[in-house]
């Protein structure tokens, strides 16, 4: 027996040398299998497993286990339960909602945001979720797109909804504000209904006929033009996103702590329905603050944190404490985390296990860095690309296409080789693509890729594989720059900045700021003829029209902008000068949030900024 033991020792040692990362990998693998089956499980049900119905079973396994915490207040599973049933039946009786209807939502972080899809998932409805941050005509837009005919919004944000309200009502829709009252036309409150309403449980034949390709929920994306678009999440989109913390690492033990925006995937998917995917306990702040992050940790036990790049940064630059390794996160999950912070986080506030992914929205299939290798988001696994087809694509850059052989089909990048991620459309990888817009669905797709009549997704984004098989994210292809962790459409900006009275064009681009994540926006603007440039009536403008993070940063004036023989507007040439005053010899401005408005762009204020004095 002695011998035995020894040699199987000796053997796992000479494995884990050879193969440093065998074990992690395989553990991986056991994971993806268990998630799989249990998904199949899950889909052939009779009748099928809901999402809600993983709930429900938490709520009779530990009714009095804590299942949100946010700020002072703990609310139960079984609280949650009777609160999201007190909406549904407000929902069902005032709203006259229907199986298969979809209700938009325009609020922030809070418990009642996650109570409302509860209610709308026990009865078959689909929720859309608006971005708080847009107004005007890119949140009519998006309301629109969905097909929602109710609009629930949080009493703060009554405002934003009466600027639409002539078209909402316009269009027949019903606006709930969640208040005791109200006195505006076209609005009706719904808190105090809730209130009044019963807590009894809601039959399960009112959901009776969702599927798996039922729409779930709506989340809305910057692609490479125009409006945000609203990507279709199906049950069983959402239900392998729900899976995502099991395969982190996650059990029902653990507390997650939720402080991205619920209307982004990464905060309601992957960290809320997460969460209900495991039975944990989820700890929601209204929004990120690096100043009080540690503290919330200690204070609520928090085992389980969700990042992206830009949020470690901001907790990486805070005043350094003696508390800084004195917390409970064990595993913290995310993207866009840079190597540098990787490692200076993991320096500075204590082994935890990061879990960098990669993943889109609308897409059919994403990477996860099981093995903590700095930097990387994932490693080539022959099970993985099994079970989820993809390939690393030659990239022609300037024609922004990829390179196709003499017999017309796509050529797979050489390892190191910078190329196109695309993904297999399959029936087990499907891509849904976006409500009422075809077109934009169509232009995600490539076709005879490998062979005559494949299909493959086209994810828009370049990585390369290292020596070790481990995948890197190197960059964004098209129209669309990431800032402070959020996509920015520069056709969306551009149209808004031309909405400007003295504004006759507009070139927006993203450049890059040591030290930031991402890049910021940069406008090249041609002023109307007889106009002058209005520093402050434009300040007033873009943070009218445009959230903080697509605000252009840095405004370039020229009489004329460049472009290409079809009238496509340059931006190469623009993006690598940057927004150096000592090399762009045209007049440039930076925006100024202490004196609100733009002033010009001088050699001590470029200075500053490169060395982080000046906050952007």
């Amino acid at each position: 027996m002695f011998w035995f033991i020894l040699s199987a020792v000796l053997l796992l040692c000479a494995l884990r040398y050879r193969h440093p990362y065998f074990i992690k990998e395989a553990q991986y693998v056991f994971r993806i299998f268990s998630a799989r089956y249990r998904l199949s499980k899950c889909q052939t049900s009779k009748p099928y497993y809901t999402l809600v119905d993983r709930f429900l079973d938490s709520v009779q396994k530990n009714p009095n286990k804590a299942f949100i915490r946010f700020r002072d207040d703990t609310y139960s599973y079984v609280d949650s339960d009777k609160e999201s049933n007190k909406v549904a039946r407000t929902l069902l009786k005032h709203a006259n909602l229907h199986e298969g209807d979809t209700v938009a939502l325009l609020m922030g972080n809070e418990p009642m945001f996650l109570w409302i899809w509860l209610a709308l998932a026990k009865i078959g409805c689909s929720a859309a979720f608006l971005n708080y941050n847009i107004r005007s005509k890119s949140l009519l837009h998006c309301f629109s797109c969905c097909g929602a005919s109710v609009l629930i919004a949080a009493a703060e944000l009554q405002d934003t909804v009466e600027e639409v309200l002539p078209a909402l009502r316009e269009q027949g829709v019903s606006v709930y504000i969640l208040t005791d009252n109200i006195n505006t036309d076209g609005m009706q409150s719904l808190t105090d209904r809730i209130r009044q309403a019963s807590d009894e449980s809601i039959p399960a034949d009112l959901r009776a006929n969702v599927t798996f390709s039922s729409p779930a929920v709506y989340i809305y994306t910057s692609g490479t033009t125009g409006l945000p678009k609203a990507a279709l999440i199906n049950y069983q989109r959402l239900w392998a996103m729900a899976f995502f913390q099991f395969l982190c690492g996650v059990t029902s033990d653990d507390v997650v702590y939720v402080n991205l925006p619920l209307y982004h995937s990464a905060g309601f998917c992957l960290g809320f329905i997460g969460s209900i995917e495991r039975g944990a306990t989820v700890v929601l702040r209204s929004k990120f603050s690096s100043s009080q992050f540690w503290d919330d940790c200690r204070k609520y036990n928090v085992t389980v944190m969700q990042y992206i790049g830009e949020t470690m940064r901001y907790l990486c630059n805070t005043p350094k404490r003696f508390s800084d390794q004195v917390h409970n996160v064990r595993i913290a999950f995310g993207n866009g985390l840079r190597a540098d912070v990787w490692r200076t986080f993991i320096s500075r506030f204590g082994h935890v296990d990061i879990k960098e992914f990669y993943g889109a929205t609308e897409g059919n299939m994403s990477f996860l860095n099981f093995a903590g290798k700095t930097g990387a988001v994932g490693r080539v696994n022959p099970f993985h690309k099994k079970l989820n087809p993809y390939a690393l694509i030659k990239f022609d850059l300037e024609q922004e296409i990829p390179v196709r052989n003499a017999d017309g089909y796509c050529m797979e990048a050489a390892k190191g080789e910078t190329g196109l991620l695309i993904s297999k459309i399959t029936q087990r990888s499907p891509f849904s693509g976006y409500a009422k817009d075809p077109k934009q669905t169509e232009k995600k797709k490539l076709y005879n890729v490998f062979e005559k009549g494949d299909v493959y997704l086209n994810s828009g984004d370049l990585f390369r594989v290292d020596h070790e098989n481990f995948i890197y994210f190197q960059d964004r292809v098209g129209d669309t720059f990431r800032w402070k962790g959020e996509n920015v459409s520069t056709n969306e900006v551009s149209d808004m900045m031309t909405m400007a009275t003295n504004i006759e064009e507009a070139n927006i681009y993203g450049v890059t700021v040591p030290g930031h994540e991402g890049r910021t926006g940069m406008a090249v603007i041609v002023i109307k003829e007889g106009q002058q440039f209005d520093c402050d009536g434009i300040f007033s403008h873009v943070t009218t029209y445009l959230p903080s993070y697509a605000r252009p940063r840095f405004i370039r004036i020229q009489n004329c902008l460049a472009v290409t023989c079809t009238f496509k507007q340059l931006k190469m040439m623009l993006v690598e000068e940057g927004f150096n005053p000592a090399v762009i010899k045209d007049p440039l401005y930076f925006l100024d949030e202490a004196v609100k408005s733009y002033r010009p762009l001088t050699h001590e204020i470029y200075e500053s900024i490169l060395e982080g004095h000046v906050k952007l």
